[in-house]
């Protein structure tokens, strides 16, 4: 996902040369054509404006940092980041099941591209309504800037030679951020606002920088939403409140916990889970003590003296 969405220097050599060298590998009378007014009619049926064009309508220097941070920068970081935070503190098992996902979604995300190629916000901002073909190289839009404040060459080259120029929906930078702050509320839950203000400051970033449409953050948000409830569902191990790394972890449960809290074992989960013996002392206290007994004293004490099962086993005898 991180080739797909423009960084030269990571994609293996046979993606480096473009729209071009991608045509040799899907011949041109299979490629699907190019949707360039279905996201600007969604985004003004759902939000009555493109919001895109509002967030970028004000520009100067502080802004083109404040997007370039997320976008340009943790964008390719921060999975591997969060991926070692979770392998020290999370429960065992929760790394594997993060970056599968995360090859889920991205795998999902590329295919949905491939099949429905749909115009970003720069394309319209250059070309306007017209049709595109594959021709038309990619464009670093508001990550241009960037180049030019620090004087390189770095996401112009990178995103004039993107093997995929028009896969604006759904949007890959929403979907990674979105994900990523999920799983990390999961393991720290009192951190969720933190994560859900990045997650926010990426959406922004994409849209500020001519990239996406609010459209094609949705659909990224969708997309990484369903892939981890159902992966927490399924196979995600649930936190354990009283643990703090993953050495500390002596059992793993697997899902959702139950609804239900009982004393019988199979109702007995993660957050809820009574330890053996606190079970034993609640249970062995409830009997000796007949407080909790909706037999009298008498009829308590006939049964245990022999009107039960026992009186038939003395018999027997």
């Amino acid at each position: 996902s991180m080739c797909l969405s423009g960084a030269f220097e990571l994609c293996p050599p046979f993606l480096r040369g473009g729209s071009t060298d991608l045509g040799r590998f899907i011949p041109p009378d299979w490629r699907p054509g190019i949707w360039v007014r279905l996201l600007p009619a969604l985004e003004n049926i759902l939000y009555g404006a493109n919001i895109s064009n509002i967030l970028s309508a004000h520009k100067n220097v502080v802004l083109d940092v404040l997007a370039w941070l997320p976008y340009g920068i943790c964008h390719y970081g921060a999975p591997f980041v969060c991926s070692l935070i979770m392998f020290i503190f999370g429960p065992p098992g929760t790394v594997p099941v993060f970056a599968k996902t995360f090859g889920y979604i991205s795998l999902t995300a590329v295919a949905i591209q491939l099949v429905l190629p749909c115009s970003p916000p720069w394309y319209e901002n250059t070309y306007g309504l017209a049709p595109a073909d594959y021709s038309i190289p990619g464009d670093p839009a508001g990550l241009a800037r960037i180049d030019e404040l620090f004087g390189i060459d770095l996401y112009t080259s990178g995103f004039h030679a993107s093997p995929v120029v028009f896969g604006a929906f759904p949007s890959l930078h929403a979907a990674d951020s979105t994900l990523a702050a999920l799983f990390m509320s999961h393991v720290f839950p009192k951190l969720k606002p933190v994560f859900v203000t990045y997650t926010l400051w990426m959406w922004w970033a994409t849209m500020y920088l001519s990239h996406h449409y609010a459209v094609d953050l949705v659909g990224g948000g969708i997309l990484a939403s369903v892939a981890f409830y159902f992966a927490k569902a399924r196979f995600l191990p649930r936190v354990q409140p009283d643990k703090q790394f993953r050495w500390d972890y002596d059992y793993v449960e697997i899902g959702n916990a139950p609804d239900g809290y009982g004393y019988d074992f199979p109702h007995a989960d993660g957050d809820g889970v009574h330890d053996s013996d606190e079970w034993t002392v609640g249970s062995s206290s409830s009997v000796s003590s007949g407080s909790l007994s909706p037999l009298s004293p008498t009829e308590d004490h006939r049964l245990w003296e022999g009107d039960g099962h026992g009186s038939d086993l003395e018999a027997g005898r």
